[in-house]
């Protein structure tokens, strides 16, 4: 594929799109060979198909959202069944025009769209309310991400630049863990809750993804390795076995004393730890305060 822009994974294959299809959404099925077993036709014209996704139930969602020209009024989501029926969804931005290369969906359904900005951080929007196919929904601005310029060498452009700039985003198949990728980089963020927009806000694992010409996809197998690709015929899909698992929260630690044995005294808890007893700390200092003031009023009459 020339121009690979979109990859996701079952674990059995691979499906793969193109930002260029000549009028036509078709969506490549490889197996793990990398070889094409079949295309799913979408009888739907995109305009810039830069991102693919895919939900537990096998759905594909084309992320139709690259505006290199800033010139469209709308962006879509065309979401594709495995048998190639077909719904497209508009949206539009609230503070104008986005050119925007990665897609990520949430337990819910609620798609994220994360820009590729030159300038500043990439932008993150959802949605105000469901998606509908007669008329354009709405988006909000919810995040901002902000990636540090690395050395891994790769991308178009050869430069710094490359590294910060977001073109794609995957998650894996429980939702736990999310992936960014620029042209030389990939960022995992845990998200132990759900939460899109706060996992954003934490600090990512970074995984270099080095000698990349033009790295575009990313994409999660079922166990938790991060796949990675280049466009151009004949570069390879790269696996990072156990990448998922660089991101997971550490386990939540307890203080939790072990209950005691049958006749052993509980300890008791320490008063001046506890939150509880603040309004009455307080209050004995308040009075003490009170208690000073009055007998320094009176030793200041005697004198």
């Amino acid at each position: 594929m020339q121009e690979l822009s979109g990859l996701t994974s079952n674990g059995t294959e691979f499906f793969a799109v193109s930002d260029s299809d000549n009028g036509t959404l078709r969506i490549q099925v490889m197996g793990r060979d990398c070889v094409v077993k079949r295309t799913i036709t979408a009888p739907v014209d995109p305009f810039d198909v830069e991102d693919l996704a895919m939900t537990p139930d096998g759905t594909l969602w084309a992320s139709d959202t690259g505006d290199n020209n800033k010139s469209r009024p709308t962006v879509a989501l065309h979401k594709v069944s495995p048998s190639g029926a077909v719904e497209r969804y508009r949206l539009t931005y609230p503070d104008g025009k986005h050119d925007a290369e990665a897609l990520l969906i949430d337990k819910s359904g609620t798609p994220y769209i994360v820009t590729k900005e030159p300038l500043g951080s990439a932008l993150v929007y959802r949605p105000t309310g469901p998606l509908r196919t007669d008329i354009s929904v709405p988006m909000e601005q919810v995040a901002r991400v902000s990636l540090s310029s690395t050395d891994t060498p790769g991308g178009p452009l050869e430069g710094t630049l490359d590294s910060r700039l977001v073109t794609g985003a995957a998650q894996t198949a429980d939702g736990s863990v999310i992936a960014l990728r620029t042209y030389t980089d990939a960022y995992l963020y845990p998200v132990p809750d759900g939460d899109i927009v706060k996992a954003l806000a934490g600090d990512p694992v970074r995984v270099p993804l080095p000698n990349e010409p033009q790295g575009e996809a990313v994409a999660f197998d079922p166990d938790g390795t991060l796949l990675s690709a280049s466009e151009g015929v004949g570069t390879p899909i790269r696996a990072v076995a156990g990448a998922a698992a660089l991101a997971q929260p550490p386990p939540p630690t307890t203080t939790t004393p072990p209950p005691a044995a049958a006749g052993e005294p509980q300890a008791a808890e320490p008063a001046s730890t506890s939150w509880q007893n603040w309004p009455l700390a307080l209050t004995l200092g308040g009075l003490v305060l009170v208690v000073a003031l009055v007998i320094g009023l009176r030793f200041r009459r005697r004198a």
